[in-house]
């Protein structure tokens, strides 16, 4: 087995960077990373389920309570313009992270579920009727099946499924023939939770553009580790989780098109969404704000331009590299462990490793691995129908970040022995 800092090297050179990747000193801007665990240093590889926060983000969101706290846009005073500014920046920092067109075409959203409800509320129900149908894909996270589902049920419109073949990944011609005239949206995940797939995206949402279908991609998944560009790949909603990208829980965006927004009904009614209220009519707000009803999470999305800022900072080319090269170590160590089988072998992944041991149940591996400190997933990770296409009950789910390093791969690989030591 190659050692992690040769393969490192390795992508080093191919992707012609100028400097290693300093994963011990990003680390040092992570203060729960020292943490200690039953009295084992902290190997934290759940990033999948959530990510840790640096610390520019913690001092954000204290210093939005501590010296800017006040309602947003509709004070005049020192703090509600501070704060009004530090919103509305944020939102111009997604819209270039993104590459949108306009400021406009992002709306903060509690996070990618929310996002999704908001589509299949505010487009989905006005632009679907019975007989119309919905294709979404086997990998899909619950809460990119669910909106859709009630939608259906709603509108008497069918849902399609793109199945998976023995690696995790999507059959293509699957859904080329399952794309035909009554197919009206198109949703599916740009990055699997749970086996770690990269979804062609750009492919598919040519082919339904060819159609005139629009396309939903949940994108929570994603931006943790790769550049997105929404012009690009020419979606027209993209979704993605502030907490999955170092950023505060609670808080998210939702892209879309410009041209959809401004035929789309507002998700919720109440304060800031509108421009004039009587008795007998309401006059609803300019995009973005008339999809952002109510006092938003005003520090989380302050906490999430931090965030961005942060992991900018770095480099997604620097994060890609170390990553990949961290995921290959990983992938080469488990495999040589008699008995493990990894779930989701698709050519291209992001750093996710699902895995199961024979006669050992996850949560058991769970359990024991968190008394050496380390912290992984076990479950269905919201993918029950993944489970199922697997035959699998559950699996175990080691996701890794770029503060993440070879000697947590081998701890994670010294747990797993022990986990079957236990068990025996």
């Amino acid at each position: 087995m190659s050692t992690y800092t040769e393969e490192l090297q390795r992508r080093s050179s191919s992707t012609k960077r100028t400097s290693a990747f300093d994963v011990d000193r990003v680390r040092k801007d992570f203060p729960i990373l020292q943490l200690k665990v039953h009295g084992k240093p902290l190997v934290y590889l759940d990033n999948a389920a959530t990510s840790q926060k640096p610390q520019a983000v913690l001092d954000a969101l204290d210093q939005y309570y501590r010296a800017e706290n006040a309602n947003i846009h509709r004070g005049v005073h020192y703090l509600s313009e501070v704060a009004t500014r530090g919103y509305e920046g944020t939102r111009v920092k997604i819209q270039k992270f993104l590459n949108a067109a306009s400021e406009r075409e992002i709306i903060f959203v509690r996070g990618t579920t929310e996002a999704a409800n908001l589509v299949a509320h505010s487009y989905g129900r006005a632009h679907l009727k019975a007989g119309d149908e919905i294709i979404i894909t086997g990998m899909e996270h619950h809460s990119n099946i669910v909106p859709w589902q009630m939608l259906c049920e709603d509108t008497g419109a069918k849902l399609r499924v793109v199945p998976l073949n023995n690696n995790g990944e999507l059959i293509l011609e699957e859904f080329e023939t399952l794309l035909n005239s009554h197919t009206k949206l198109v949703a599916l995940v740009h990055v699997s939770n749970s086996l770690g797939t990269i979804n062609p995206i750009k492919k598919i949402i040519a082919l339904a553009h060819e159609r005139k279908v629009p396309v939903f991609i949940d994108g929570a998944q994603a931006v943790p580790h790769m550049a997105v560009n929404v012009r690009d790949l020419d979606c027209d909603f993209y979704a993605f989780s502030g907490h999955k990208i170092f950023g505060p829980t609670g808080i998210g965006v939702l892209y879309a098109k410009e041209s959809l927004l401004k035929k789309m009904r507002p998700y919720q009614g109440g304060g800031d969404m509108i421009k004039s209220v009587t008795f007998e009519k309401t006059t609803y707000n300019d995009l973005p704000h008339r999809f952002e009803a109510g006092t938003p999470d005003i520090a989380g999305v302050i906490g999430l331009g931090a965030a961005l800022d942060y992991v900018s900072g770095l480099g997604y080319d620097k994060i890609a590299a170390h990553e990949h090269a961290l995921l290959e170590y990983a992938t080469e160590a488990l495999l040589a462990i008699p008995g493990l089988k990894i779930i989701g072998t698709a050519k291209h992944k992001a750093s996710v490793i699902s895995f199961v041991l024979d006669g050992i149940h996850p949560h058991d591996v769970g359990t024991i691995l968190d008394r050496s400190g380390i912290a992984v997933r076990t479950g269905h990770h919201c993918t029950q129908p993944v489970m199922k296409r697997f035959n699998v009950p559950a699996t175990s789910r080691a996701s890794f970040a770029f503060y993440n390093t070879a000697a947590e791969v081998e701890a994670l690989v010294q747990g797993i022995h022990t986990v079957m030591k236990v068990m025996s």
